[in-house]
């Protein structure tokens, strides 16, 4: 019988006991043996002195990226974790929370993965529930005692903020930690809570209720120490405090559906915020009380970020104002009874909105979803609790001066009157700065984000359509005023930068959307301008020139369908519609038709964007340009002639790598051969 082979498998050593070997560096040693060895030491000393020293130590010292990849190298995380956070000393444990939130803060996101998966939140869990019960308190703790609990506390709500950042299921599994989430209420409601950490608290919050229903819910619920009262309160203050109570009210209101004019709780909407967040554009002092570490201390980080609530808010203002309106659908071609329609005289004529960019599609899918989403999100609330915030609410907003507050939760239009009212005059003056710096230029571009986000909600609906007439009788001074104070002086500024020209051009594009050619405060040169910034784009790198990374002005998230050129060429094709002058419509109409014919030179999307433009502008037979341009200037011989290299161009478009781009250029193709055939039925009789 064949003897059976030796095991030769030992048991895997233990890394953690592997003692580490010193570096090779001779500066990197000496640091080691001077100032690591020892603190590691006396952080497992038997001594609580000596330990709750040595853990303060640490907590110094790893800021210190070298000291810190050497504590990490001597394996200091576990050190924590198994002795320093569970130390019969108050002091130890704090410090030792303290280590984990400045590593935490100093690595990468894969280091709050590792904590993670060494079980730091049950840890962590434990923590914040004595912390809670200790805040619970008050008075009762001692002057040491509750400095220490503090400390804790804002290096708990730190770590918490920094790993929920980190990972989803990081996230989801906090929000699963009802003592987390007590926590983070206790700082944001308790008087005695010092500002540094109720603020850290609030931004936690914001992050944690985004999209979040169970962070929303625990919120509304105002159990004590009645979190939601408190961010009314805070919401009606001033200084950061009341930009992150907007913030996170925000992405409650989102998340349950709390829209004014919805189905929601009806005095409660992003309508009450945008006063706040006004208001909060103005003030530019700094925190005196506040330590220079905090980042809520510099006016231009609370000034961004209510410039980034309100941009959120922009983008959540067509569910509000799509409470039973339609929004625009774009042109996708005739539309024909039977497929031979284009026989008979009485075809139908191709829409005749405002439409055409791919942003378009995307606002109005997400319109109806969240339309669904807010008709799934109706909640059954105690009507204690809900009736006490209304009435805080009701202080907050004033709502016993109806002259000064015209936030009506049954208007739908809330939202949209007090961003044209308050807010946009404000965001207009800081996305043209009279003086420029680093500073006031990223401030330029959030409000310009945030500008933008408004004007595209708006621009979804088709104001061709009688109901949404009150929309338009409110926005079209805003859209004028924005044009007049921030798109032609930026415009005409000739800027080098192309960020801003992205932007100032899908701002331009939105507002051409939403107010008519003779409506605009146009100079008569806007269109040359856009004509030459496109040519400036198409000396951009594309994606054929890998040497650099795309930017956000050439592709957005690199879908050419959102770079410079398109913008330019979607603003120039509002410019050129009825009522447009014969001038002004020749000369865009020809720039279309050259961006076409310039195949196969020509990006795609351009040459997408630049049809679809031109079936848009002359689609009316009607309308006086189709006769005087259009057919005076034989577009359709040209159009037909240019069908082969348009086929070419499509065939090169990869289906894997830009799909979208690729279903729009065959509906453009698709479209361009009936576009010409109803041309041709709907001919002029002079220009037969």
């Amino acid at each position: 019988m064949a003897k059976s082979r030796r095991n030769r498998a030992r048991p895997r050593k233990d890394p953690l006991t592997k003692a580490a070997k010193p570096p090779t560096d001779p500066e990197l040693a000496a640091i080691r043996e001077k100032s690591v060895l020892p603190v590691l030491r006396d952080l497992t000393s038997s001594e609580p002195n000596a330990r709750a020293s040595a853990a303060a130590a640490v907590a110094n010292l790893v800021s210190d990226t070298r000291c810190r990849k050497l504590f990490l190298r001597e394996q200091i995380v576990n050190t924590v974790l198994t002795q320093t956070i569970t130390d019969a000393s108050l002091e130890s444990r704090a410090a030792g929370w303290d280590i984990l939130r400045l590593l935490a803060e100093e690595e990468e996101a894969d280091f709050c993965i590792h904590l993670y998966r060494q079980d730091v939140l049950t840890a962590l869990d434990h923590a914040a529930s004595a912390v809670v019960e200790n805040l619970k308190l008050g008075r009762r703790l001692g002057t040491v005692e509750a400095k220490f609990i503090w400390a804790l506390a804002a290096s708990l709500v730190a770590l918490v903020s920094v790993m929920c950042e980190a990972q989803d299921d990081i996230l989801e599994a906090i929000v699963g930690l009802k003592s987390a989430l007590s926590l983070l209420a206790h700082a944001v409601a308790l008087p005695a809570s010092p500002a540094p950490l109720r603020y850290d608290a609030l931004s936690c919050f914001m992050t944690l209720a985004e999209d979040n229903k169970r962070v929303a819910e625990f919120l509304v619920a105002d159990e004590a120490p009645k979190p939601m009262t408190a961010l009314l309160d805070l919401q009606a203050g001033k200084g950061p405090a009341r930009v992150l109570a907007c913030g996170v009210l925000h992405n409650v209101f989102a998340v349950l559906g709390w829209h004014a004019g919805g189905l929601g709780n009806k005095d409660l909407s992003d309508a009450t915020l945008v006063r706040s967040l006004a208001s909060a554009l103005d003030d530019t002092n700094e925190e005196k009380d506040l330590p220079l570490s905090c980042q809520w201390s510099k006016p231009a980080e609370v000034l961004q970020l209510a410039l980034e609530v309100l941009a959120s808010i922009g983008t959540s203002l067509q569910v509000s104002m799509a409470n039973g309106k339609g929004g625009d659908d774009e042109w996708s071609g005739i539309e024909d009874k039977d497929d031979d329609a284009m026989e008979e005289d009485d075809a139908p004529k191709p829409k005749k909105g405002k439409g055409g960019d791919d942003e378009d599609e995307d606002e109005d899918e997400d319109a109806d979803d969240s339309k669904l989403q807010d008709d799934d999100m109706e909640e059954d609330e105690d009507d204690d609790d809900i009736g006490d915030i209304l009435d805080d609410m009701d202080m907050v907003t004033g709502a016993d001066d109806e002259e000064d507050s015209p936030v009506s939760g049954s208007d739908e239009l809330a939202t949209l009157r007090e961003l044209t009212t308050n807010a946009i005059p404000k965001m207009s003056r800081l996305a043209n700065p009279e003086a420029l710096s680093d500073e006031s230029l990223q401030i330029q571009t959030f409000a310009l984000s945030a500008l933008g986000n408004i004007a595209w909600s708006v621009a979804i609906f088709d104001f061709t359509v009688e109901d949404n007439a009150p929309i338009l009788k409110l926005w079209a001074p805003a859209a004028r005023a924005i044009w007049e104070q921030v798109v032609g002086p930026v415009l005409g500024a000739d800027t080098a930068d192309v960020e801003l020209a992205t932007s100032i051009t899908s701002l331009a594009w939105a507002v051409s959307r939403t107010l008519t050619v003779d409506a605009l405060p146009l100079q008569g040169t806007e269109h040359r301008r856009f004509i030459s910034l496109y040519g400036a784009s198409r000396n951009l790198p594309t994606d054929n020139t890998p040497q650099q990374p795309p930017t956000g002005a050439r592709r957005a998230d690199n879908d050419p369908l959102q770079g410079l050129g398109v913008k330019c060429i979607g603003v120039l094709g509002q410019l050129a519609r009825h009522p447009a002058p014969a001038a002004l419509n020749r000369e865009i109409g020809v720039f279309l038709l050259t961006v076409i014919s310039s195949l196969p030179d020509s990006p795609a999307a351009d040459v997408v964007e630049a049809l679809n433009q031109l079936f848009d502008i002359y689609a009316d037979e009607e309308h006086p340009c189709d006769k005087e341009v259009f057919w005076k200037d034989n577009f359709l011989p040209h159009l037909e002639s240019l069908i082969p290299k348009i086929r070419a161009m499509i065939k090169t478009i990869d289906k894997r790598t830009h799909a979208e781009l690729r279903t729009r250029a065959d509906e453009a193709i698709l479209n361009l051969p009936r576009f010409l055939a109803y041309k041709k039925k709907h001919q002029p009789q002079t220009a037969a």
